[in-house]
């Protein structure tokens, strides 16, 4: 099947992570292709911060916030969410989603063409006659849009994510922490959920050994959400151990921080996928999680055979990924 260009194209990607987002950027960016302008809108919840996530990518012309525990929550919701796409006159719109409920949103809007992974009742509200096989329906939501566009015709050229810099971010990034001597070395300290979380006396442990063995400038990068965790390892490091606090950066301003990073080193979370998106080495800490394998800059450390948890991973085994990647070449 091949797809004619489309005038103004929505996708709708309503899972709420950064990370999430970030997975999905080989797909916004090969739809964007396939449209006249060669750029989409985007409907998210705001925990992915696609607005500043995607503030330098050409090929994102809008971001839409979907409040879907708010202002579109009911029945009343979802007519306020048609009255929303309605004003914005899509032509096609594409939902990287099995729920019905935003093809329902996209049909009360009158968007002519709607195209999806077919899954349960969306199937109905969909109009083009490709859906998903049942084996693609509850796999990662990458394999999933990567099906539906294999379906579909649409040529992917990038096999893994890839994410621009903001120039103003980059420049305010050299004003405030230019002087560091190389190499840098970014420890990602949040987590989405608390077993995913390495803890503070590690992170201080990874960051002695970091500094003292590799002459390295360590910042630590979080959000706010992390900022009773930095200043725990802050005071565990205490005056025998340099560490940069990068904590709570604007998001444009921490994708321009890790892309000048040899390496990102911590929990999995959102800006892992981050560094790895502007091809930083990120070594991710998955003592909680299923290792991801979707880019070639993120390296797994693993607990030790016969050990689960975070706790198993040991800030030397931190510090060994690290040196094999010879990033101080």
């Amino acid at each position: 099947m091949t797809l004619a260009r489309s005038d103004r194209t929505l996708i709708v990607q309503p899972l709420p992570g950064i990370g999430d987002m970030v997975w999905h950027l080989p797909h916004i960016h090969a739809i964007a292709k396939t449209t006249l302008a060669g750029t989409v809108d985007i409907l998210t919840k705001r925990r992915s911060q696609a607005d500043r996530l995607l503030c330098a990518d050409p090929s994102v012309k809008d971001v839409l916030w979907l409040e879907r525990d708010g202002h579109h929550a009911g029945t009343r919701g979802l007519f306020r969410l048609m009255d929303r796409l309605r004003q914005n006159r899509y032509q096609r719109a594409w939902i990287l989603h099995g729920s019905a409920r935003y093809a329902l949103a996209a049909w009360l809007a009158g968007i002519p063409e709607r195209l999806g992974y077919g899954i349960g009742w969306q199937a109905w509200l969909l109009n083009t006659a490709v859906c998903l096989a049942p084996e693609h329906h509850h796999t990662h939501p990458i394999v999933r849009a990567n099906a539906l566009l294999d379906l579909l015709g649409v040529q992917q050229n990038e096999s893994e994510p890839r994410l621009l810099v903001a120039t103003e971010a980059d420049q305010a990034i050299t004003g405030r922490f230019g002087t560091l001597p190389l190499p840098w070395v970014a420890l990602g300290i949040g987590s989405s959920e608390p077993w995913k979380q390495w803890g503070a006396t590690r992170f201080a442990t990874l960051t002695r050994l970091l500094t003292h063995r590799q002459q390295a400038s360590v910042l630590i990068v979080g959000g706010s959400a992390e900022r009773s965790l930095a200043d725990a390892i802050f005071q565990q490091l205490g005056d025998s151990t340099t560490a940069v606090d990068a904590v709570s950066l604007p998001l444009e301003q921490t994708i321009a921080l890790l892309a000048r990073c040899c390496s990102y080193i911590g929990n999995d979370t959102g800006v892992l996928n981050i560094a790895a998106a502007v091809g930083t080495h990120a070594i991710g800490l998955f003592g909680a999680s299923p290792p991801l394998g979707h880019s070639r800059f993120i390296h797994p450390v693993l607990p030790p055979a016969g050990q689960t948890g975070m706790a198993a991973i040991t800030p030397d085994q931190a510090l060994g990924a690290f040196r094999q990647l010879d990033c101080l070449q």
